[in-house]
């Protein structure tokens, strides 16, 4: 069953996502990140090229070539074909449609009242339905 981690009070949410990728990745874990549009998706991009110069995390969309092959996956459509699921990073403000498919999700929550509010209720889907839960308050920035 996933385990889903709830993270919360989240300033920057495309920051936080290149240091929990950071993290992930130095235990040689594959991750997926969803975004919640192109744009997201792009900024995102960028900030995993750019966030630190001491780290490489290598990216790729699902459809790319190579896709299987790269640790991190960035998407900005539920529904696309992914190479591999141990790690769910969820910046969508949905619930992904197959995110029971993963060994574990992270829900980004900023501090916008709107993704509050959605986070509550993905919260309270997920414990409805018996998912092991964990809930992080990060301090604020």
């Amino acid at each position: 069953m996933t385990q889903i981690d709830f993270h919360t009070n989240i300033a920057d949410k495309f920051l936080y996502t290149c240091r929990l990728v950071r993290k992930a990745r130095s235990a040689q874990r594959q991750i997926v990140i969803l975004s919640n549009n192109a744009d997201d998706q792009a900024i995102l991009d960028r900030a995993l090229w750019t966030f630190s110069e001491h780290d490489f995390l290598p990216h790729v969309t699902p459809e790319d070539p190579l896709a299987a092959q790269t640790p991190i996956i960035l998407t900005a459509d539920p529904a696309s074909e992914l190479p591999h699921h141990q790690i769910l990073i969820n910046l969508s403000g949905q619930t992904p449609p197959h995110f029971a498919r993963f060994e574990r999700m992270f829900e980004i929550i900023s501090l916008d009242a709107a993704d509050v509010a959605g986070g509550r209720e993905r919260y309270r889907f997920y414990q409805q339905r018996g998912y092991p839960l964990t809930h992080f308050v990060a301090d604020a920035v």
